[in-house]
């Protein structure tokens, strides 16, 4: 597969529902432009049809986030505490169940045409994985993952002790995904308290932070993502 070009773009401190907005954009007019090649009975090389590639940064002001398959009983506080606390909620469309979004917390939605990659959701998810997994091990941790659980975790083979660092889940609409994952970096993890993590009872939350005892440069974390991305997905970001 040749290296392919992902657009970059840090959007910096973001509401959720204007990044949402944002990936929904590129999204439909990726799709439309498969969706016009295809009405139109053109025949073309899956490489060379011009959708785009693209991998957003940001990080969001207190969120919680409920996926499409999610149960609303999740969530262990009312909407008036979430309105005291100044914490939003959506319900999303992407995969999975109830997760936080705050600050300190590197989210990454990569908008890609999995045509242009592989057309196979769980090697994408893996992959996705793989790239925390690689960004973790430069603080000196080993990240894993739980079979039939979507993220990263910390001492994933130890009952009652597994810790989970980043969520992920994600939207695929013609092999074009949005949403992605969310790794908790030093984030305020007592936000956690007031939701049933992703759905899974009596497993905890954790941060690199926490895990290496002192606070560390979100900027060198989002550096090493954008390099392990590049690797593991063959692309380069412009």
């Amino acid at each position: 597969m040749e290296i392919q070009e992902v657009y970059f773009k840090d959007l910096g401190l973001i509401e959720y529902k204007a990044a949402w907005d944002i990936q929904e954009n590129i999204l439909s007019k990726n799709v439309e432009i498969k969706s016009t090649l295809r009405k139109a009975g053109i025949e073309v090389d899956l490489l060379t049809i011009p959708t785009t590639h693209h991998l957003l940064f940001c990080e969001h002001p207190s969120v919680y986030t409920l996926g499409k398959s999610g149960n609303i009983e999740n969530i262990l506080i009312s909407d008036e505490e979430m309105n005291e606390k100044e914490i939003s909620f959506f319900r999303t469309n992407r995969g999975g169940d109830i997760t936080f979004h705050g600050l300190q917390q590197i989210v990454g939605y990569p908008i890609l045409d999995l045509e242009k990659y592989y057309t196979d959701i769980g090697k994408y998810l893996r992959n996705l994985e793989e790239v925390v997994i690689q960004t973790i091990a430069f603080y000196g941790l080993s990240g894993d993952r739980i079979a039939g659980e979507t993220g990263v975790w910390i001492d994933a083979g130890k009952p009652g002790k597994e810790r989970k660092i980043c969520a992920i889940g994600v939207r695929c609409s013609r092999w074009i995904t949005m949403h992605g994952f969310a790794l908790n970096v030093n984030t305020d993890l007592s936000y956690f308290n007031n939701i049933i993590p992703c759905g899974i009872q009596n497993k905890q939350v954790t941060s690199i932070q926490k895990e290496v005892g002192k606070e560390v440069d979100i900027n060198e974390v989002k550096m090493l993502i954008k390099r392990n991305f590049e690797i593991i997905f063959n692309s380069k970001l412009v």
